[in-house]
This record gives C-alpha cells, structure tokens and sequence, in this order.
C-alpha cells in the first residue's frame, strides 16, 4: 500500500535498489523494521497501518522486501509478538533469538497477503492497485500515467509513463499534492526539469550577450553601403 506522501525531510542512509515481493496477488505494505531493539531478537517497527492490533498478531505471515544479496531474500517471517516499548512497536518473530539475528533484518519491508479490501482503511492511503492508470496531471494537463509504484527504503516513488520515457515522481506531498481516485487523476507539480529537459542557462545568457552585441557593435568598411560611402569620400 502507498501510505500518505512523506514529507521531503524523511531520509535513509542507503540507496540500495530491492526487489517487491512477486506479485502472485495484490499484497499491501504494512511495515519496515527500523533497527534490531535488545539482545533478544526484538525489531523496532515502522507502521504503515493505522490498525495494528489486526496485522501484527501472533502467526501472522509477513513476506519480505529486502535486497537481492540478503539472506532473506525470498524468505517470509513469522510474528511471535508484538510488544509496545514507550510508545514504539517492537516485533519479535520466530526464529530470531538474539541481537545478530535481528540485524540482518534492519530495513526490511513487511507485506501481507490483500484481503480483498477495495478501499483503504486509513486516510490518504492508497493500495498500488487503485493508483496504476491513473491519469497524471501537470497545469490542467495530462502528462502521462501512473506505470507502477516503487517502494524504497528512502520514500516511494511513482513510475510515470510519458511520451518521452518513464520518470520516476517522488511521491512526496510537495510534488504530489493530490489523488483523486473518482477521476482517475494524480495532481504533481514537479520541479523543474523532472519533465522536461533544462536550457542550460550559461548558454543561453551568452547566445542572448552575443547577440546584444552584435546589434550595438560598430559597422565596419566590409559592410556594403559603408564600403560605397567610403569611396565617395
């Protein structure tokens, strides 16, 4: 699920390309595990569910979105218990016993299986599904459309399909400011050259001084009524 746009400030310290868990249904992302908490396998979590108490039950399931090189790559992991530390989740999941354990999992992204929900149930949320096709809409006009989501670490982003290629739109409030699922529409108002190419700016202020100076120079005798002016004299 995309969650509401984060703000710009949110950030991470890695880059590292992941690959979504196969989509052999439509799965919803509900959590990323932060950093492992105490030695005894606990998980500080990240939500991106306004219902916890329904997704982090004992046994629940959880696939995972983790670089391709990860030991957990491919793998699912089983929730134990989740406990709350003032005011944080800390998962414990079958299996990891101890802090080293837990590390390898730090970054993680947690999905579970759709349940058939057409609607999220919390604000601005919306599942990938509602938002692939829609319409992308710059100053009153259409753009492109929405090609997939990307979930990173970092924040997600939407693939934009254009006439020109794909580009790739921080799915941040500031560039994304509406969605309006009933017209099929995504309002962004992107910066500068995320659409289109820039005029390099040194260029065209040296194409502009030179004309300016060829308009102001001097005539010179190679010009013809200056040259015919001259042999009067």
């Amino acid at each position: 699920m995309s969650s509401t746009p984060i703000p710009e400030s949110v950030a991470d310290d890695t880059n590292t390309r992941v690959d979504a868990p196969s989509p052999e249904g439509t799965r919803l992302r509900v959590g990323r595990l932060t950093k492992a908490h105490g030695l005894k396998g606990g998980l500080k979590l990240e939500l991106f569910t306004d219902a916890p108490e329904k997704r982090f039950v004992p046994g629940a399931v959880f696939a995972l979105q983790v670089p391709t090189d990860s030991p957990w790559h491919g793998k699912t992991l089983e929730l134990g218990e989740l406990r709350w530390y003032n005011s944080h989740p800390v998962g414990f999941f079958t299996g990891i016993s101890d802090r080293s354990a837990a590390e390898t999992l730090a970054k993680a992204i947690l999905w579970v299986e759709h349940e058939g929900l057409e609607v999220s149930d919390e604000p601005d949320a919306w599942f990938d599904h509602q938002l692939v096709g829609l319409s992308v809409v710059r100053d009153g006009r259409e753009v492109g459309t929405i090609a997939r989501v990307d979930h990173l670490p970092a924040q997600d982003l939407l693939a934009v399909e254009t006439p020109s290629g794909e580009v790739l739109v921080p799915f941040v409030s500031a560039i994304v400011p509406s969605v309006d699922l009933a017209s099929r529409t995504i309002t962004v108002t992107p910066p500068l050259g995320l659409f289109e190419e820039l005029v390099d700016d040194a260029a065209e202020s040296d194409a502009e001084a030179g004309a300016e100076r060829d308009e102001t120079a001097p005539v010179t005798a190679s010009d013809p009524d200056v040259a015919a002016s001259e042999d009067q004299k």
